[in-house]
């Protein structure tokens, strides 16, 4: 996207898994990119391990601190804003309740306070979760209109974040021509260099390094399964339209066609069979009961609004997602460089983004 050359880009949570994704994206797209985050919450992380934070402008900060955040704007002055600091897992809000709702609800007060106050700010994108809808345990995908009630403080505080969007947006930026808001959704993400505890992938990579069974709590939950890239291109891309048209301002699902949204046990056995052939090592997984909190067991997205409204479709399938996340591991296990793996394929998805 030539839109992100020299533009002034403030990404919130940049340490993250999915936040040192963008942050490579937006650098080969050449945006002047500010991150605001606590350090990497994993060791290792992907923000360390792919050097990212050397070349952009990377600030250490919590989002619960309203004057240090405001400082960075006053100081920065982005034109545009993308919110992902976050806790975001969900064992983890049920270990620490309050300090997931503190983050989760109040971070987004702060930076939407702060986006109320800046002169710069034009685009504002507050990335959100699948996990906003009450869960009904249905078979089809729920739209944007659903009625939003996650049920675990994760989910829930995810609920309110949205929420409390659209109060400012209908309190502070309604009639507004120079100030856009969004919302996105997005489904199950997968990738290299997920270190998170207590997700399918990040326990595929550990079983891989300690040669252990992969452990599978629950097998028979779906899921809708991306690559981050697809979340990462269309956060994107709704900032960019919505920064040219405030029309395109709403709220987004993001996630697989329906052949992506497979069962845990579908999707280990994916990695199982692409490990094997990087490495000819039959990996091995087996069930154990789930002494775990509740989570949902179905949980699919209706993306076609998103469809509709800009044309975009997901480009790699779960099988491709898988094997692009196999190919970093590898790269990571056997000691090579991961970047340009990462690199590779930025490279590869924005081709064939290119060719829909």
């Amino acid at each position: 996207m030539n839109f992100y050359h020299n533009k002034k880009v403030l990404i919130t949570g940049h340490t993250g898994f999915k936040g040192s994704w963008m942050c490579h994206v937006l650098k080969d797209m050449g945006a002047q990119i500010t991150g605001y985050s606590l350090q990497p919450p994993t060791t290792p992380s992907l923000f360390e391990l792919s050097g990212i934070g050397k070349s952009i402008h990377s600030i250490q900060g919590d989002v619960r601190n309203l004057e240090q955040l405001q400082k960075v704007f006053d100081t920065v002055r982005p034109e545009i804003v993308i919110h992902m600091a976050a806790q975001p897992i969900v064992r983890e809000s049920y270990k620490n309740p309050v300090y997931t709702y503190d983050v989760n609800m109040m971070g987004t007060v702060n930076i939407l306070e702060c986006v109320r106050q800046s002169d710069s700010v034009r685009s504002f994108l507050n990335v959100t979760t699948d996990k906003v809808y009450k869960n009904r345990e249905w078979e089809w995908g729920y739209r944007e209109n659903e009625e939003l009630n996650g049920d675990d403080p994760y989910s829930n505080s995810k609920s309110c974040s949205e929420l409390i969007t659209e109060s400012y947006k209908n309190s502070f930026f309604a009639g507004s021509r120079e100030k856009s808001v969004s919302t996105a959704r997005a489904g199950n993400v997968i990738g290299g260099g997920d270190f998170a505890p207590d997700r399918i992938i990040p326990d595929c990579l550990r079983a891989v390094e300690r040669k252990e069974n992969i452990i599978l709590r629950n097998p028979y939950s779906v899921r809708p399964y991306e690559h981050v890239l697809e979340p990462v291109f269309a956060y994107l891309m709704i900032a960019a339209k919505q920064y040219q048209d405030i029309k395109y301002a709403g709220n987004y699902n993001v996630g697989p066609d329906e052949v992506s949204c497979v069962t845990t046990e579908k999707l280990v056995r994916t990695f199982c069979a692409e490990w094997k052939a990087l490495t000819g090592y039959e990996q091995g997984w087996s069930i154990e009961g789930n002494e775990g909190p509740h989570e949902a067991n179905f949980l699919r997205l209706d993306c076609s609004r998103i469809k509709s409204i800009f044309g975009w479709k997901p480009v790699w399938n779960y099988r491709e997602a898988v094997q692009k996340t196999a190919e970093w591991m590898y790269a990571y296990v056997t000691e090579k460089e991961v970047v340009p793996v990462m690199m590779q394929q930025i490279h590869d998805y924005s081709s064939s983004l290119q060719k829909i």
